[in-house]
């Protein structure tokens, strides 16, 4: 490492502090001027609440402490307008929640108490702060990075195995990691569903399910490959940045009052472009923008040497720069919805949400463009460039989830389980989480054709709910990147993307594209499976002469790209689609006659 490269982590690092102290760097106070409530019941309970509990007007250095009293006068409010209703009865004219104060209400009133009486250090200073962090940050990721352009071109291991970033865990810490995280989900799930156990039950039962399928019914319990990485690693620093990412996603999805003043400092982006301030899910896409941007720079100085791979990371830096980042911003800058045009369901579980289609179908032409776009993609383009080019034309070219785990999560490619259970659990799983995402759409569908949320003993709204904290948050974000220092970069995909599992059943049984193996040139140097990021295990096929057609193949090309002796290719050919899942397919030669074995 060279002094610019040392110049550039230090940056980065500062950068890193400033960014997570500068979310105690704010001042609050509890008073009219400061906490505009639009009620005026809500408002008028809410600061009487504040009298009575001896906060109002208090000024707090930090936002724990005020949003932990601000929450309380929201919940004595709320016990007292409920109170108001009992004895007295509703206003005349006005409705049950214009008058009292749901749960759901409180939860948006704590993260816009904390936005408007921010005042201080960072939201008074948000163009130096947005320097200190986005700024030093990227400037640090490129000073690291492009000294790499200057090496010889080509891959090099360079200990990823002995670096405490990307080793990854002992097999018995990432069960307990695993273990943990699922409990956490289920018992916070009971607390976001207010209570509803029912949900976390079911999700419980069916793990369960799938581990005794995995671990006795299918006999996989001991079986090999080997897995990703041996048993004595740990990687003390990976878990370090594993928690911190997870942390990020806690608070994110759950907890947004307490990234206020990140929000905040974004501002001034967010009303260039969209003339909006910042959401906190501007701040993530933004965050997401400029890591796949820094990131897919260091993938082209690593994969340099392979045009493939440098076509394919520049799509996935536009892609997401323009069309998941601009232009949405841009649409809403003109008054139109935000969307995404390269979200397809049932990754945008939320497409056919009756607020969704009822908000495209009223925003005029353009808006049933984006409606007719969006089902356009599912019905036609999906098999279509599926059968062409197999999965790979979206895990690996578009997909923004695909583009952070290619560009972030590069570095940590090597730690996915290359064992058949794992493969197992892979095969369960994420098909379930498919039939899940239809069985969900069927029902937002049915209540907005009949208005009614129920059918049979399933409610729309709790089911649409419950998915969207467990796949749309909880395992697409918390676990699908937070364990990217952990369990590898393609967790979600791997694991969890529903579209992901719709593409593979395509690719798996009608695709002209897999990857073709020279297995009389393989020595077995194990670079293909450990470089492949969906957990197949590359080096197995290629011994055997086997094309590679597996329903979880991204098409990324790396394990081409790494291969010393050109034994891997990908190709589209048609001729034979009807038998290249075959088990085993190899040339016989013997006295009488070569033939291909299957």
């Amino acid at each position: 490492m060279n002094a610019i490269q040392k110049l550039g982590l230090g940056l980065f690092f500062a950068a890193l502090l400033i960014f997570t102290a500068s979310l105690g760097l704010s001042e609050h106070k509890i008073s009219p001027e400061n906490i505009q409530i639009e009620n005026e019941y809500h408002a008028a309970a809410f600061f009487a609440a504040a009298d009575k509990l001896g906060i109002a007007d208090k000024t707090y250095k930090g936002n724990v402490g005020f949003i932990s009293d601000v929450k309380a006068c929201l919940k004595e409010a709320q016990t007292g307008l409920n109170l108001m209703v009992e004895k007295e009865g509703l206003p005349e004219g006005v409705s049950e929640w214009d008058f009292k104060i749901g749960d759901w209400k409180i939860k948006d009133y704590v993260p816009a108490a904390v936005r408007s009486s921010a005042s201080g250090l960072v939201p008074e200073r948000k163009g130096l702060f947005l320097f200190l962090t986005f700024g030093l940050a990227i400037l640090g990721g490129l000073l690291y990075i492009l000294p790499k352009f200057r090496e010889l071109p080509g891959i090099k291991h360079n200990n990823i195995y002995h670096r405490s970033l990307t080793r990854g865990l002992k097999w018995n810490a990432r069960t307990l990691a695993l273990s943990l995280t699922i409990i956490g989900v289920l018992v916070y799930g009971l607390y976001y569903m207010s209570g509803q156990w029912i949900w976390s039950l079911a999700t419980a039962l069916v793990a369960g399910i799938i581990i005794a399928l995995v671990l006795f019914y299918r006999g996989e319990k001991d079986r090999s490959p080997a897995k990703s990485a041996g048993p004595g690693l740990m990687g003390w620093f990976g878990i370090v940045t594993g928690l911190y990412l997870i942390g990020f996603y806690i608070l994110l999805y759950w907890k947004p009052e307490y990234i206020t003043n990140w929000v905040l400092m974004v501002d001034p982006v967010s009303e260039k472009l969209s003339g909006n301030p910042a959401s906190r899910w501007f701040l993530y896409g933004l965050m997401y923008t400029c890591i796949v941007i820094v990131m897919g720079i260091r993938m082209i100085a690593k994969y340099r040497h392979n045009r493939y791979q440098m076509i394919r990371t520049g799509s996935v830096m536009f892609f997401q720069t323009g069309f998941a980042f601009l232009l949405p911003e841009i649409l809403v800058r003109l008054n139109q919805p935000w969307y995404d045009f390269k979200n397809i369901w049932p990754l945008n579980y939320t497409f056919f949400f009756d607020w969704n289609i009822k908000q495209l179908i009223e925003s005029g032409g353009l808006g049933i463009f984006m409606l007719v776009w969006g089902i356009v993609l599912i019905v036609i383009a999906i098999p279509v460039i599926t059968y062409l080019y197999g999965k790979r034309w979206y895990c690996s070219w578009v997909c923004g989830c695909g583009g952070l785990a290619e560009t972030m999560g590069d570095p940590y490619r090597q730690l996915s389980d290359k064992s058949l259970r794992a493969w197992q659990y892979e095969r369960y799983i994420i098909h379930g989480v498919l039939a899940f995402s239809v069985i969900m759409t069927i029902l937002v569908l049915y209540s907005y054709f009949t208005g009614s949320t129920r059918l049979g003993f399933l409610d729309s709204n709790q089911v649409r709910t419950w998915y969207g904290f467990l796949i749309g948050s909880a395992f697409a974000g918390v676990v699908g990147t937070g364990f990217y220092p952990l369990m590898g970069n393609r967790v979600w995909c791997r694991f969890g993307c529903p579209l992901a599992a719709l593409l593979g059943l395509m690719q798996r049984f009608q695709s002209r594209f897999r990857i073709t193996v020279n297995g009389g040139q393989c020595i077995s140097c194990g670079n293909c499976s450990t470089y492949c990021e969906m957990g197949i295990d590359v080096r197995h096929y290629a011994q055997r002469g086997q094309d590679i057609v597996r329903s979880s193949c991204v098409g990324c090309g790396v394990c081409s790209a790494v291969c010393p002796r050109g034994v891997l290719r990908l190709e589209n050919a048609s001729a034979d689609v009807g038998t290249r899942t075959d088990q085993l397919r190899t040339i016989h030669i013997s006295e009488s006659e070569v033939k291909l074995l299957s």
